[in-house]
């Protein structure tokens, strides 16, 4: 019979370097995130093979720091010491896989057994029965339980895992908050808020020249004030964002966020207003049978290469809706020019789909839900921010370029960074 091979490429290579140094910081994390794919075969598979096994990995370590202590850069000390690592073999489900296990040795006696790793050799089904339990996606109110249960079935110290799980998440919101963007040519920037139970996270996206997209930072606050955004925009200053700089802003509306923009930034930055947060407003002060009709002309407006044609046709609009409608007229009205802001300032098209609406922002939002729905309780603001940080420092890693990248150039150009612009512009634009 033919045998099955997997091939191991560079970028899987890095891939898992990757996911190790997540599941070695971000242990809490692992639960909610292994949930949403316990139904994807092909991803669960994944899960065996990446998250599964660093998780592990991460086990043993723990369960040699309980003999030897914490691991320590200089000259080595005590009777028991670290002495590298070594290729090793547990079974998991229906195969083995081959893992990194530390090597610990006596500085007499030789070589020290790792207990958690001696453990699943003896049992070939603990492993199996250890990404069982996570697989099965047991919900955070359980994790303190669960976790650290699994960890104790193999020798390892319940509190320790506990203790970790806790200051691992503490270090992805450091890393998180203390990113430098002084070096980072940032052009579109995209601000909303997203509820954790009572508490509120800020959370700001940037887009770079090249397309890419960074989340700059998060701040918490009660509500979407002022005060709480123009927190998290001066922490983003404080970071190296530049404010003598253009931006082009995309946010949902709040004047809150409006008034923080303007007092950081000053009161020239180019504000794209979401269209979709629009057609969400008019429509629920609307009666369902005037739903699709009201949405065809808001977008045929919005589609309009004009932006005084665009106001005018929504003009309209308002104008019909008010007779029996008014709630849904005054919403139509409220910051209508700031609908039309990438008209206005003639953004290309091709940008527009990404442009326009807070989507780029909102998708990773639902990414992070997913990530963090399974909590039932937020103890206070800190747990709040760390899961978010966490949460978000692990969406980022799927992060792709927006729609209309190669155009990014006409942006940086819009935006007076003449410089930049010149350096990606294409070749056929440069010939034209």
């Amino acid at each position: 019979m033919k045998k099955q091979y997997h091939i191991v490429t560079r970028a899987d290579q890095n891939s898992a370097a990757v996911i190790e140094q997540f599941c070695q910081t971000n242990g809490q994390i692992l639960l909610p995130l292994v949930e949403q794919i316990q139904n994807a075969s092909s991803e669960v598979t994944r899960v065996i093979h990446e998250i599964g096994i660093k998780t592990l990995e991460t086990i043993f370590a723990l369960s040699a720091e309980q003999i030897a202590g914490p691991r320590s850069p200089g000259k080595a000390s005590g009777e028991i010491r670290w002495y590298g690592a070594q290729a090793g073999v547990v079974a998991l489900a229906d195969r083995k896989v081959k893992v990194q296990r530390p090597r610990l040795r006596h500085k007499c006696d030789g070589e020290v057994p790792i207990p958690a790793y001696q453990s699943m050799r003896a049992d070939g089904k603990l492993g199996a029965q250890m990404l069982g339990a996570m697989m099965r996606g047991v919900s955070t109110r359980e994790y303190h339980e669960v976790l650290p249960q699994m960890a104790a079935t193999v020798g390892v110290s319940k509190s320790a895992v506990s203790r970790q799980a806790i200051e691992a998440s503490a270090e992805q919101l450091k890393i998180l908050q203390e990113r430098r963007w002084d070096g980072v040519e940032i052009l579109v920037i995209y601000i909303d808020g997203q509820r954790f139970g009572e508490h509120l996270v800020i959370s700001a996206v940037g887009v770079d020249i090249n397309a890419c997209k960074h989340i700059l930072g998060i701040g918490a606050g009660a509500t979407e004030k002022a005060a709480a955004v123009k927190g998290l925009l001066t922490h983003l200053r404080d970071q190296g964002l530049a404010t003598d700089k253009k931006y082009l802003f995309v946010i949902d509306g709040a004047k809150a966020l409006r008034a923080a923009i303007e007092e950081v930034f000053g009161v020239d930055q180019p504000v794209q207003r979401c269209r979709n947060h629009k057609l969400r407003n008019v429509i629920d002060e609307l009666p369902k049978e005037q739903h699709q009709q009201t949405l065809s002309l808001m977008r045929a407006a919005f589609r309009c290469s004009s932006a005084d044609e665009g106001e005018k046709r929504l003009e309209q609009l308002a104008r019909f809706l008010e007779h029996d409608h008014q709630s849904a007229a005054q919403s139509l009205r409220e910051g209508i020019k700031e609908m039309f802001t990438l008209q206005r300032i003639d953004v290309p098209p091709s940008l527009h789909k990404c442009l326009a609406t807070t989507n780029i922002i909102e998708s990773p939002h639902s990414g992070v839900e997913r990530h963090t729905h399974n909590v039932k309780r937020w103890r206070d603001q800190d747990m709040v921010l760390r899961w978010a940080a966490s949460a978000w420092l692990l969406t980022e890693k799927h992060f792709r370029k927006i729609i209309g990248h190669r155009d990014m150039w006409a942006l940086a150009s819009i935006l007076e960074r003449n410089t930049i612009a010149q350096k990606i512009v294409p070749n056929e634009s440069k010939v034209a």
